[in-house]
């Protein structure tokens, strides 16, 4: 068989919007772009985290647990089973889940052909000014997955995570060939002077080079303020969604401010020989990590 006779190309998609605090309106926003990336021919479509509505970690407040669903029969899950069905796409739906007396920041991967794939839950949780997610949400107890779609096999992770190379390493060592992540970053309430958006993107083209596979991430845009016991909180979302290739290369992207649809396609079996052949799976040394069980590096 040729090389050529060996291609396996796919469209992989990145959102960016502004939410509002209303679920209705969010959700037909995204459901609108899943279909303006479906015409582009997207063939896996993410949507940014938490995309229901404001995101409302930059308070403490008991009243926004009633946000929270349950993962079965949850509402905005069946309306874009519907649609990947429909479509013929794959799609990742981020939501707030309440599980019996947990809470989750959690991910519902739905194949092609409107199949809920399961869920993975968030593992690393941030809690700091404007972020505070310790309060909402359970570490995830899921452990890092990888989804085998009709297009490909893919990693999933969630926003904090991103900044974790034990996480990407762990999904591509488990068959992950494109690694997604859904993100709510923007400016720090504490620190207006704080722009992270550059380290953000850099941290996660590392994990695209490292691991030799292309990398999706989307992003809000927008400015939200949320109500908290110290007064009115503010952060303004830096949108930036990106696509990156697998030697960490961007291939699309979008700026700071405007709602966004980026596409790009890949040849994934091209790329599985260019994992192979240049060896940072192969001269692994599993023997020598052992420190990374620690957390202070002694053993």
């Amino acid at each position: 068989m040729t090389m050529e006779g060996r291609r396996r190309e796919v469209v992989v998609s990145s959102l960016q919007f502004a939410c509002s605090d209303d679920i209705s309106t969010n959700v037909a926003t995204a459901e609108r772009l899943v279909r303006e990336a479906h015409a582009k021919g997207a063939n896996i479509i993410l949507i940014q985290e938490l995309f229901e509505g404001y995101y409302f970690c930059q308070a403490q407040r008991e009243d926004f647990f009633q946000r929270a669903k349950p993962y079965k029969n949850h509402p905005t899950i069946a309306r874009m089973q519907k649609l990947a069905k429909e479509l013929g796409v794959v799609i990742p739906v981020s939501f707030f889940e309440e599980a019996n007396t947990a809470h989750y920041n959690s991910i519902a991967i739905i194949d092609a052909d409107g199949t809920d794939l399961g869920i993975y839950r968030k593992s690393h949780i941030p809690d700091g000014p404007g972020y505070q997610e310790k309060f909402y949400f359970n570490p995830g107890d899921t452990g890092f997955k990888v989804f085998e779609t009709k297009f490909a096999k893919i990693g999933v992770a969630i926003c904090w995570d991103q900044w974790f190379p034990e996480a990407a390493r762990a999904m591509v060592l488990k068959g992950a060939e494109i690694l997604f992540y859904p993100t709510a970053i923007g400016s720090e309430p504490q620190d207006q002077g704080l722009d992270s958006r550059d380290h953000w993107r850099r941290v996660m083209q590392g994990h695209a080079g490292a691991n030799v596979v292309p990398l999706v991430a989307s992003n809000r845009i927008g400015k939200e303020v949320i109500e908290t016991e110290h007064g009115p909180s503010q952060i303004t979302f830096y949108g930036t969604s990106f696509i990156a290739g697998p030697t960490g290369e961007i291939v699309a992207e979008a700026d700071d401010k405007s709602e966004a649809v980026l596409v790009a396609k890949f040849d994934l079996e091209m790329i599985k020989f260019k994992r192979q052949s240049w060896g940072v799976f192969r001269d692994r040394r599993p023997d020598l990590y052992k420190v990374l069980l620690t957390m202070d590096g002694n053993l």
